[in-house]
């Protein structure tokens, strides 16, 4: 079967779309374990271990999971299965500092919309990292999912700005 000109064009970027797709998942974790320390001092919070401990868990096996080979990070063919597997951790993850930001939502200004935004990041990743490879389109819903990240770090930046003051 001959392939149209399009899409012999675009193969070549695969690899480097699913390095890119690896990278971003392992950011996106580290991302929420900054966050959970960032609200630790924000909040003037003292550590607790276990939560610490969890934190550290679920992240270290989200990255372990994404590192497996079943994700076919090269290969425009990501199974559904492992799009599911390696999103549980990151999920709960996210669940921990949704409720932590939710908590504390109403102790500082600047973070009382913080646990919408992380909660509407999910909503709109969820979707996109377990069904994008069957329905190509829902990567759309990575554009909105910036926009909460960009908010969520204007947050940080105004208060950044406010202690600094």
């Amino acid at each position: 079967m001959v392939k149209p000109l399009f899409f012999i064009f675009f193969l070549p970027f695969t690899a480097a779309l699913g390095i890119g797709k690896l990278v971003t998942s392992v950011t996106m974790t580290v991302f929420y374990v900054l966050m959970y320390y960032i609200w630790l001092g924000i909040y003037e919070e003292a550590e607790k271990k276990p939560l610490s401990t969890v934190i550290w868990v679920l992240a270290a096996v989200r990255i372990v999971l994404c590192l497996f080979p079943q994700n076919r990070w090269l290969e425009n063919d990501s199974g559904v299965l492992w799009g599911v597997i390696r999103n549980v951790p990151f999920v709960v993850l996210g669940t921990i500092i949704v409720t932590l930001y939710f908590k504390s939502r109403n102790k500082n200004r600047h973070f009382r919309l913080v646990w919408l935004l992380v909660t509407l990041s999910f909503l709109f990743y969820i979707p996109v990292a377990v069904a994008a490879g069957i329905v190509p389109i829902l990567g759309m819903l990575m554009l909105p999912k910036t926009v909460c990240y960009i908010l969520i770090l204007a947050a940080f930046y105004v208060e950044a700005v406010r202690k600094q003051n």
